[in-house]
Formats: structure tokens, sequence, C-alpha cells
């Protein structure tokens, strides 16, 4: 059966947008797939939204990055704020839900939490009958992405999917895949080709100086610190959207143009990471995980409090980069790299077994097999996994009523909600149950949906029922 695949980002810096990107190229090659299209959410919306949402955070990280750290760990724990779509948002996304609707997609494939918690919310008030899968960009995953609905979430690493299974969410709906990444970085490069193009040596180490889309103002000053090193090194200076910035490092490297090479935006970075002995930058999601899926060690550079300083312990503790804590020996460490290539290829080894070059594939395949409908998880349920999460918290045992029950689809064996063992034994009381089993059945809903059970959960068990009459399920 052909299906219709709807891919939604938000253009919050490059990451998103870039994962979806090498998602819709992996999803239009599909035979079973009849259209495909990439909407990014904030293109739909008012400008001075968009302007809050992506200029606003990016002059937070500047101004005050502790900040961002405190907001980041604030909402770390799942349904933290909630699954609602906060009234905010609902009234500058109007657009965007108009346009999800009007494709009425078979399959929405989310990478970034704010079309993910749109989307969950449709389905919800059943405004939209759809498959959702979330795909998380970072190498932790942090509790906004979590939404009251999904088909599966597609993880970074084994030990995000291991956290959120001790939290209590069902491992069936769990995949540790990886971050999707440019189709380009599971082939093979032209090297001789690559080096020609940019006027590099073989034989002598190739350093990529990222300053990111925007054009970090960082570059400059490893610049001027490896001007000073006497190893030997060839570098290439890409300096993204900013002008500025390159202008500056020309005229600062002009009487150097042997080892440096100066860059502006570029859509070149696959060739260049497969081509480079070790790459400079911020550890974002997406630039870890292409720097990885190419085999290439990292120098990380001020990495934002919250996401970007987890990707660092990550990657540190992979071995596969080396964090820079001084902005004045920035040249110093680079030039210990140098200088141990023993070490450098260690680094490269840790690089290729933790790079994840088919994240795309592995999350287009795994979704487009699986046949089943969502998990649904109850408000009372979004409490219990909340509470179970705060491990610096010693607090009291959770009481019975609290802990979590999965109800599984008992023909497809697939969890298919999530809820407390309080409202498990209310349900029990009108619901024809025996021993670890259950029937739904659609009549009986509506038929106490006036006695004294949560209402919310009657909502959400008609949305388990989907179309169907009844349905049986196994209990855990």
């Amino acid at each position: 059966m052909e299906r219709k695949v709807m891919i939604l980002s938000a253009g919050v810096g490059s990451g998103h947008n870039s994962a979806a990107a090498a998602l819709q190229r992996v999803v239009a090659n599909r035979p079973d797939v009849s259209t495909v299209t990439t909407l990014d959410v904030l293109t739909t919306t008012p400008g001075f939204y968009r302007a809050v949402y992506d200029d606003g955070y990016f002059e937070m990280v500047a101004r005050a990055p502790w900040l961002v750290g405190w907001g980041y760990d604030q909402v770390d724990s799942p349904f933290q704020l909630g699954s609602r779509v906060p009234w905010w948002d609902q009234i500058n996304t109007t657009e965007t839900v108009a346009k999800i609707k009007e494709f009425s997609p078979d399959l929405v494939l989310a990478t970034h939490f704010l079309p993910a918690r749109i989307v969950a919310n449709l389905q919800t008030s059943r405004d939209l009958f759809t498959r959702l899968a979330i795909i998380t960009t970072d190498y932790d995953v942090q509790g906004l992405w979590l939404t009251n609905t999904f088909s599966r979430i597609f993880l970074a690493r084994e030990e995000s999917r291991q956290y959120l299974i001790s939290s209590g969410f069902p491992e069936d709906r769990l995949t540790a895949s990886g971050i999707p990444v440019r189709y380009e970085f599971g082939q093979q490069v032209d090297r001789a080709a690559v080096l020609a193009t940019f006027g590099l040596r073989e034989g002598i180490p190739i350093l990529l100086i990222s300053a990111g889309a925007a054009g970090g103002a960082y570059a400059l000053r490893i610049v001027q610190q490896m001007q000073a090193r006497t190893e030997p090194f060839q570098a290439v200076v890409v300096c993204g959207h900013n002008a500025d910035l390159k202008q500056d490092v020309d005229a600062l490297v002009r009487h150097d143009t042997d080892r440096f090479h100066v860059l502006g935006y570029t859509t070149a970075m696959p060739d260049l990471m497969r081509v480079a002995s070790l790459f400079i930058g911020k550890p974002g999601g997406l630039s870890s995980s292409e720097a990885m899926a190419a085999g290439l060690p990292m120098a990380l550079i001020n990495p934002i409090p919250g996401q970007e300083v987890r990707n660092s312990d990550y990657l540190l503790e992979q071995g596969a980069a080396v964090r820079n804590n001084y902005d004045t020996t920035i040249g110093w460490k680079l030039g210990e790299l140098l200088g141990d290539p023993a070490r450098l290829a260690r680094m490269r080894q840790a690089a290729v077994v933790t790079g994840r070059p088919a994240a795309a594939t592995t999350v287009t395949e795994q979704m487009l097999a699986d046949r089943d409908g969502q998990l649904w998880i109850s408000d009372k349920a979004q409490r219990s996994l909340r509470e179970a999460s705060h491990l610096d918290k010693p607090e009291r045992p959770a009481s019975s009523k609290q802990r979590l029950r999965t109800l599984f689809d008992a023909e497809s064996g697939r969890s298919a909600a999530l809820i407390t063992d309080g409202q498990l034994t209310e349900l029990s009381k009108v619901m024809w149950a025996s021993g670890h089993a259950m029937t739904l059945e659609r009549s009986r809903l509506r038929e106490i949906s006036t006695l004294q059970l949560d209402p919310t959960l009657i909502t959400m068990l008609r949305n388990v029922l989907g179309h169907r009459s009844a349905m049986k399920v196994t209990i855990d």
C-alpha cells in the first residue's frame, strides 16, 4: 500500500531541518510511498513568533547561556510541562495545523518537538488520523520531546533508550537509531578529487574549523592561535553565512594561504568532513552526528549549556572528542593532538564506532514496516513518568495507585496504552476482565462516560480503540 508521508521540522538553527532533509531523501526513494512533503513549521507562523522562537533563542545563548542551561534542566523530565500545546503556540500555528490537516498524512516524521506536539494534539482531538514518529536530534532526550501519543520514538543512542525504559515507557516503542544525517556520509569519498578542489595536500593533517551556519566569532580566535603553531597542518576555515567573519579571517591569513583556506557558507561539508583529520567547532546534535558518521574526531568549542554540554559529555565518554575549556589554550590543545598521531588515530576509530550513517534509513524502514496504531499515555501515567525520572529527589515510593501498567493489543502484541494501577482498578469494575486480560468495548465506554471515572481516561481509551468497536488487551 502506497502512503503519504509528511516530514515536519522547525528551523531553530539548521540541525532539525538537516535531519528532515536526510529523511526526505530516503523516503522519496521508497516505492511504497506515493507522496512525501517536508514542512518547516516556523515558515507558516507569524514573523514575530519566528523571531522569538529562533532569534530569541540564539540571543539568549549569546547573552545569558547560564539561563539556557537552567531552562533546559527545568523541562528535562518527561512531561514536566505536560503534553498540551501551550496557548501561545496554538494561536501562532493555526496555518501550520491547516496545512497538516489538508495534506492528511498516513505517517508523520517529526524532527522537532513543536510539530510533534501539534500532531499529537490533533490526534488526541481526533482531528487527524495518522501515525507519529518522533526523531530526536541530540544525544540526550529531553522531556519536551515526549508527547501523550506516538507510534515510535527514535533516539540517538542506547543509553537514552534505556533511560526512557527505566522511567516506564514500553521498550517496543523505542528505537536507538542514531540521528539522521545526509546520505553522503555513508558513501565513499573521492579523496584525491576533494583535496584537489580545495587546494589541500596529501600527507599533512587537515583541520576543519567550522564557525557553524551562522558564523561564530570563535573561529577567528582559533585561527589566531593556530598561526603561532609550528606543527605541520593545513586548515579549512568555514565561516558560514557571516560575511564579516570571512573578511576578517581572510585579512588575518593573507600571508599564510599555504596553511589556511577560507570559505564562506558551503554545501561541501560532507566532502570536507570525510577527508579532514580533526573537526573544530560546536557540538550541535547534527554537526556531531555528521562528524561521527564521517569517522571524524572533534575538538569541541563553547558548548551551549544544556543539550550541547550533554552532547560533549557523550563524545568525550566515547573517546571521539576533546573539549577546549579555555579560550586562550585552544591552539595549545590542537598542537598537542597534532603532535600525537596515535591519539588522533584512536579518536578516529572511536568516531567510526560511534557514527550511525544509516540512521535515516533505519527510521524510514522501521516506520514503513510498522502497521500498528499509536501508544497512548493517560494524564495520570504522565505524572507517574515525571515523578519516576527525579533521581535527585529521594521521594517516598509511589503508591500502588500511581504505579504504571501497560495495556498491550492482544492481537498484535504491541503496547497500546500506559495507565496507572489505580486507573486499571477503576476500569476493571466496568469492563470485562479476566486475570491479565481485558476487553475494551466502545459501546460500554459510551455507557460509563457519565460515571465517576476520569473523563480523560475515557477519551484516551476511545483513541486507543480507533475505528474498532472492541479490542482485547493484555495487561502488564
